[in-house]
């Protein structure tokens, strides 16, 4: 009897153990966001499809950036410091990093000085690239041993964001109070040029072909257009408002511009260089990213707390992602990666 018994109990468990595996919800069909919240110290695991947020973890102080490895198990948020870029306040030393499939915070790298990590990128070798402001220089990592190899200076102070040229060999920095673009050369780990630019500038962004880069006047509704082949100014866009940050389809036809000051968002046509549509977007909105695919953007409302979700297709705004303000940098993973469970 006590052996019959002990069959069913283990049976029972058994079958429970099954009946949740098939009742957990299956990963979005599409992929996820994974959100930097700025204001509330933590990384946001966003089903963008279903509008909900999964996960919620807690980071260092502040974390604006985050950036997916490739393969989607880690992402990596530079702990920038409770300021914003060239203000008093601590200056962040680390950059902490989230198991996604865990979803917890896994590891702390540290920098070894107070440098102000803020944008990351991931190189075509493998390398993590990190902007280090107080450094003037960008800063080189292993992910696999979490240790600095090198730093690459940029010339300039306050190198705030970046961007990787699509075959890997350059970087580009934007340099706020300098007004300048700065061009690396990766594989030698060293300075090629500084392109002077306005007075000041914000946030950058690259062709999908790498032949072009967009920097943002802050002084004047105009967005510069450099070359790579010659690391010049080529072209400027004017815009209704000063442009806060940009990012390209996929197809290389548009340009989306948002504007931090009027809650708008430009869409550029790259053939002529104008503006063909204005889009009302969320509050103090700071950051865009295109969905793989190239049907639909996404743009972080720092202020209102939301995500502005936008259908290339029809360029027609969709309900937005409701999360809380401090919502900034964007990173996206694929429904194949790590973080839902499966390998590529």
């Amino acid at each position: 009897m006590f052996v019959r018994l002990s069959f069913v109990l283990v049976f029972m468990m058994v079958l429970t153990s099954a009946l949740l595996r098939v009742a957990k919800p299956a990963p979005p069909a599409g992929g996820l966001l994974v959100v930097a919240n700025q204001k509330e110290h933590t990384v946001l695991v966003v089903d963008p499809d279903n509008r909900r947020e999964l996960a919620k973890i807690s980071v260092g102080v502040n974390g604006h950036e985050v950036i997916v490895s490739n393969d989607g198990r880690f992402a990596y948020v530079p702990i920038y410091g409770n300021s914003g870029v060239g203000r008093p306040g601590t200056d962040g030393s680390t950059i902490d990093v989230i198991d996604l499939q865990e979803r917890k915070l896994t590891a702390t790298i540290d920098l070894g000085k107070p440098l102000r990590p803020h944008r990351a990128e991931i190189g075509s070798d493998g390398l993590l690239y990190v902007t280090a402001e107080l450094a003037n220089a960008v800063d080189v990592i292993d992910p696999s041993t979490r240790k600095v190899l090198a730093e690459i200076p940029t010339g300039e102070p306050q190198s705030h964001m970046l961007v990787l040229s699509p075959d890997g060999q350059r970087g580009y920095t934007a340099n706020v109070s300098a007004g300048s673009l700065s061009v690396l050369d990766l594989a030698k780990r060293k300075l090629i040029s500084t392109i002077p630019v306005a007075k000041s500038v914000q946030r950058i962004s690259i062709s999908p072909d790498g032949r072009r880069i967009f920097t943002h006047d802050q002084d004047a509704a105009r967005i510069a257009v450099i070359e790579a082949a010659t690391n010049k100014i080529s072209n400027w866009i004017a815009l209704p408002d000063v442009a806060y940050a940009s990012a390209p389809t996929p197809d290389g036809r548009w340009l989306l511009a948002l504007s931090m000051s009027a809650n708008r968002l430009h869409v550029v046509d790259l053939q002529t260089l104008k503006v063909v549509r204005s889009l009302e977007i969320p509050e103090r909105s700071s950051e865009i990213l295109v969905r793989p695919g190239g049907e639909i953007a996404y743009v972080s409302g720092t202020g209102a707390g939301k995500i502005a979700v936008l259908d290339l297709r029809s360029w027609k705004i969709q309900p937005p992602i409701d999360l809380t303000p401090g919502v900034d940098g964007l990173a996206w993973v694929g429904a194949g990666n790590a973080i839902s469970g499966a390998c590529r």
